[in-house]
C-alpha cells in the first residue's frame, strides 16, 4: 500500500480531481445526482526520475497542474452537460490551456509591470518601484480571488475545494476515510494551490526586486521567462514547509497562506464530501492495484 506518498488534487465543476502516486481520478455529480468517474494513469513524465530532482520537479509539477487541471475541468464540463463521451480534443484542450496561460501571466505579471511603470518617473528608483510591483501582484492576486469568490458557481467549486482538502488531511492522518472523519479536518491545506500562487507572488518580490528596469522589452521579457524559475524556486518551498509543518517558524511562514484560503475554500456539503470520498478512494485503489502487480 502507498501509505507515504503525498496525495492531492483540485475542485472542478461539480467534482474533485485526486492525484496520486500513479493514477489521478476525477469524481463528478451528474445532473441526476448519480457519480461520474475517470480514473487514468500518469504519464510517464510527471513519475519519472525527473520528478525526484529538486527545482526540475517545480517545473514539472506547474506543466502538471496545468495540464490534468484543464483535463480534470473539460471531463466535468462535459459530465455536467451530459456529454461524458463528447470530451474536448486534445486541440481544444491546448487552446484552453495557452489561453488560461496567457491571461495568468498578463494578469499576474505584466499588468503589476505596466502599472508600477507610472510611478518610475516619481520614485526616480528602481528598487522601490520593483517593491511596489510585487505589492501590486499580492494586490491583484488577492482582489481577483475576492471577486471571483462572490459568484455563486465558483462558491461551489471553493466547496468542493474544501472537501478535496479534507479528504487529504484524513489521508495524511492515516484516518479511515468516511464522512465523520472528514468532517473532523479543516477546510485549508498548507500544500493547496492558494498557497502555491501565494508563495510564487512573494518569490516574485524577491527575485524582480534585484533586476533592472531598462530597457522595457527586457523588463516586460524577464516577468515572463522568470516564471518557471520562481515556479520552481516556490515549490521547493512549499516541499520544506510541509516536511517541517510542526515547526513554529515555518507555521507563522504558512500562517498568511492558510488564511488566503479562507477566500478560495467553503464548507462543503455531505454530497460533495461524498465526490471527495470516491475521487481519493478510486486514485488509492488504482495505485494499490499497481503496486500488487
Amino acid at each position: 500500500m502507498e501509505e507515504n506518498h503525498t496525495y492531492g488534487g483540485q475542485a472542478v465543476i461539480e467534482g474533485i480531481m485526486i492525484r496520486g502516486k500513479h493514477h489521478v481520478s476525477v469524481a463528478v455529480r451528474r445532473p441526476d445526482s448519480t457519480i461520474a468517474v475517470r480514473c487514468e494513469p500518469l504519464y510517464a513524465l510527471f513519475t519519472g526520475n525527473l520528478r525526484n530532482i529538486p527545482f526540475i520537479r517545480g517545473f514539472l509539477v506547474l506543466i502538471e497542474i496545468m495540464i490534468l487541471g484543464m483535463r480534470s475541468l473539460a471531463y466535468s464540463a462535459n459530465v455536467a452537460a451530459e456529454a461524458e463521451n463528447e470530451e474536448l480534443g486534445k486541440v481544444s484542450l491546448g487552446i484552453m490551456i495557452s489561453i488560461s496561460l496567457v491571461f495568468s501571466i498578463i494578469l499576474f505579471f505584466l499588468t503589476p509591470v505596466f502599472l508600477s511603470n507610472l510611478l518610475e518617473g516619481i520614485l526616480k528608483s528602481h528598487l522601490l518601484v520593483n517593491l511596489i510591483e510585487g505589492l501590486i501582484r499580492v494586490i491583484i492576486l488577492i482582489g481577483y480571488l475576492f471577486l471571483i469568490g462572490r459568484m455563486n458557481d465558483i462558491k461551489r467549486v471553493f466547496m468542493y475545494h474544501g472537501a478535496e482538502h479534507m479528504a487529504v488531511h484524513a489521508r495524511e492522518k492515516n484516518e479511515e476515510l468516511n464522512l465523520t472523519n472528514l468532517k473532523k479536518y479543516p477546510t485549508a491545506h498548507p500544500r493547496c494551490g492558494t498557497a502555491f500562487i501565494l508563495v510564487v507572488a512573494f518569490v516574485s518580490v524577491f527575485i524582480f526586486v534585484f533586476l533592472g528596469r531598462e530597457p522595457l522589452w527586457w523588463l516586460l521579457l524577464s516577468r515572463v521567462i522568470f516564471v518557471p524559475i520562481i515556479a520552481s524556486i516556490s515549490y521547493e518551498i512549499i516541499r520544506f514547509n510541509n516536511q517541517f509543518s510542526n515547526n513554529f517558524f515555518v507555521k507563522f511562514i504558512v500562517g498568511p497562506s492558510l488564511a488566503l484560503q479562507s477566500l478560495t475554500t467553503r464548507k462543503p456539503d455531505d454530497m460533495q464530501l461524498e465526490i471527495a470520498l470516491v475521487a481519493i478512494n478510486k486514485t488509492i485503489d488504482a495505485d494499490n492495484l499497481k503496486g500488487n502487480i
